[in-house]
């Protein structure tokens, strides 16, 4: 096979797997907010209500550690919602994607990863229209109109995707052999979201425990989205940069799993 003909059948591979990705994407967010009247818009309701309940609860007790400001607070308490909320949407409906297309699979030839993907997908698109904006528009009154701030939040935000999906090929990889892991992943997510400084200010975190909070990968991206966003400082390159390779590192060891286990699948489904 020449060159010239490997090339044309490789962009023909990539054509067809966009155009099945967007027909994928397309059917998750008509089945999941089909006769809803907000549809995609709940992805920013949900941090919302959710925002107002903690402040409400916590503000008054962490409000000393955002200079004494119940917005602060909330600011805070809403950038770290999204993050969790979105890794948990993403990679709970990542899970089940190969399982649940398993009929589907058993009648056409399609590629695996295209599933998890997929709902991966669905969720950003959800990001992007919903809370991405509020964000920007937070970023932008904070920072006074730095166009490197505002141009800078969505690296962090793709960080956070490479988490999502290097997580959900390894979910969606073992829910195949293991049925049982949904039930646990619910508490995983749980312990996340805990070990996460959500509602929360890292610093109150004892010394001994803050070690383990380290390896939480959402946690660089946590942090560097508030920087961005709430400070009113030029964006924390250390921050973006370590959010950056954990999203890669869990991104790379996700698809090698998914890829070694992959061969198994059809077997099960």
């Amino acid at each position: 096979m020449t060159p010239l003909i490997k090339a044309g059948f490789l962009n023909s591979e990539i054509s067809r797997y966009w155009e099945l990705l967007q027909v994928l994407v397309k059917r998750n967010i008509n089945t999941r907010y089909r006769g809803s009247l907000l549809g995609v818009y709940w992805s920013l309701m949900t941090p919302i209500i959710m925002t107002g309940l903690y402040t409400v609860i916590f503000g008054t007790t962490f409000e000393k550690y955002y200079d004494n400001s119940t917005i602060e607070y909330l600011l805070a308490a809403f950038t770290g919602l999204v993050v969790i909320n979105f890794y948990n949407s993403s990679t709970s409906q990542a899970l089940a994607s190969i399982v649940y297309n398993g009929a589907l699979l058993n009648k056409v030839k399609l590629p695996l990863s295209i599933f998890p993907l997929s709902m991966i997908a669905s969720n950003v698109i959800q990001l992007f229209m919903g809370p991405l904006p509020l964000l920007l528009i937070v970023t932008a009154v904070r920072s006074h109109m730095s166009v490197l701030n505002i141009l800078a939040l969505p690296l962090p935000l793709i960080a956070l995707i490479l988490v999502c999906t290097g997580v959900g090929f390894v979910l969606s990889a073992l829910y195949v052999f293991f049925r049982d892991l949904s039930y646990f992943y619910e508490v995983l997510c749980f312990v996340i979201w805990i070990a996460s400084p959500v509602f929360y200010p890292a610093i109150i975190v004892p010394e001994r425990a803050r070690q383990f909070l380290i390896l939480n990968p959402l946690l660089p991206i946590i942090e560097s989205i508030r920087q961005i966003a709430l400070s009113g400082q030029l964006p924390d390159l250390s921050l973006i940069g370590q959010s950056w390779l954990s999203g890669i590192i869990i991104l790379v060891l996700g698809w090698s799993c998914f890829r070694l286990w992959k061969a198994n699948f059809m077997d099960l489904l």
